[in-house]
């Protein structure tokens, strides 16, 4: 379907602004937390929200932690923002992890692992492993219960989400209920139609994608390793039910879409939706397109049948 009209406002917006690739990474996130005021921003009621930091691989380790309302112990959600390993902090992913809260009735845990270029692969994916296990264990600590954990990221940190997949299923847990996959980057070196039609004009471009990786990879070798590159494991089969969500104008839908379809061929449960006419990103445009509202909608719910809470109706997004 045609790009979605409020979709087309945003990017002749962005349109306007130096592309990201040519700017240095420190004048890119300056631009973020400045620009933090101008974002969507939720409304969702959550009981409380806590900074807090725990033991990392490399010193303490910061996260947010957003408690719903009601009675535990409650389900786990351990979250992996977005922005190429790069760029984004806790805040601009808190509208998310706000509605994700409210709407799946989960404890919601943040994580603010280590972002490159100073900090380049595998950094990023042993803080979120780290912090899983960690939620794992100190669940009681946090209203929840241990064995109602899922795993959740957006792009970079669907990458992420999947990585911990893996290497919860590899290195003896803790075991996972889920994992909730928002346009995730499955394949760095990837060569997909969807990358070629949609490398341009539609927010995130062919050099911008160029210019992250760069950026988290200090070899170009290492995409090659599955905790780089989660498509790339040998196997797929024994891991958790996934909930993978795409977007029709973005250069990561067939890797996303690709890498579902792989964890169903393994054996593993996973659903499949495209949003058509959205853009890479718009799952976070809380209050801004109807799309994400369903999207958002989708997510819990998922979240809440995989966690064993009581489903809520989820608008339709088109299945794949």
């Amino acid at each position: 379907m045609p790009l979605d009209p409020k979709v087309k406002a945003t990017l002749d917006q962005q349109a306007a602004l130096p592309p990201l690739h040519t700017l240095p990474v420190e004048m890119v996130r300056q631009g973020i937390a400045n620009s933090l005021h101008l974002m969507p921003t939720s409304s969702a009621p959550v009981a409380r929200v806590e900074n807090r930091a725990l033991p990392g691989p490399a010193g303490e380790l910061p996260v947010r932690v957003y408690t719903p309302q009601g009675q535990g112990p409650f389900s786990l959600v351990v979250y992996f923002h977005g922005g190429g390993w790069t760029i984004c902090t806790l805040d601009t992913h808190d509208p998310i992890c706000r509605e994700l809260c409210a709407g799946a009735g989960a404890v919601v845990v943040s994580v603010d692992y280590r972002l490159a270029p100073e900090h380049p692969f595998p950094a990023a994916p042993d803080d979120c492993f780290t912090a899983t296990r960690w939620v794992a264990d100190h669940a009681a600590e946090l209203g929840g219960d241990p064995e109602r954990i899922v795993v959740a990221g957006d792009s970079a940190g669907g990458n992420l989400a999947a990585v911990v997949a893996l290497r919860a299923r590899d290195e003896g847990g803790p075991a996972l209920r889920g994992q909730l996959l928002i346009y995730p980057s499955t394949d760095l070196f990837g060569e997909t139609e969807s990358r070629r039609v949609n490398g341009q004009g539609y927010g995130l471009s062919t050099e911008d994608m160029r210019w992250f990786r760069g950026h988290y990879l200090s070899d170009a070798a290492h995409a090659e390793h599955p905790h780089a590159s989660p498509s790339r494991a040998e196997s797929l089969a024994g891991l958790p039910p996934a909930l993978v969500i795409t977007a029709e104008y973005d250069p990561l839908r067939d890797e996303g879409e690709d890498y579902a379809r792989a964890l169903q061929a393994a054996g593993a449960e996973a659903q499949l939706t495209r949003y058509d006419g959205m853009h890479h990103g718009f799952f976070g445009g809380v209050g801004v397109y109807d799309q994400t509202r369903a999207a958002l909608d989708e997510a819990n719910a998922w979240l809440r049948g995989v966690l064993g809470v009581a489903e809520r109706a989820a608008p339709a997004g088109r299945q794949g």
